[in-house]
């Protein structure tokens, strides 16, 4: 099953062929230490939502060109905006990208057909404060 609805990034709509779209929540300390009587003591500073994006064949994508998605999202760019869909709308957060992969579907002559886009959006800030 694919999703829908398309993401935005940097204002910019991609209509793509998600696949999936793992989210994640790891918390943050400032520190987390073990006392000498075994107790831990610890200063959370909050709750991160970073998300996995995975595409299908660049051959499903509507109205987006692959090649321009995928130079857009390698560009060499220290934080974005991003807002994904979610069940109500979307969640918007500025981050960065960490890793962006795809390989070859086939390989036609002067043209290519790839798959398996995924792209890791680290949140910058805390979705979640204590």
């Amino acid at each position: 099953m694919t999703f829908n609805r398309g993401l935005i990034v940097d204002g910019r709509y991609f209509d793509i062929p998600m696949i999936s779209l793992k989210r994640e929540a790891p918390f943050l300390d400032k520190f987390a230490e073990r006392v000498e009587t075994g107790d831990l003591e610890r200063e959370l500073i909050g709750v991160y939502y970073n998300f996995t994006l995975s595409a299908g064949s660049s051959d499903d994508f509507g109205d987006t060109d692959y090649e321009e998605f995928w130079d857009f999202m390698t560009a060499p760019i220290e934080f974005r905006e991003f807002s994904l869909p979610l069940k109500k709308g979307y969640y918007s957060f500025r981050g960065y990208i960490t890793n962006v992969s795809d390989e070859y579907e086939k390989i036609l002559g002067e043209d290519a057909v790839f798959k398996g886009f995924t792209c890791k959006m680290i949140a910058k800030s805390p979705a979640r404060m204590p």
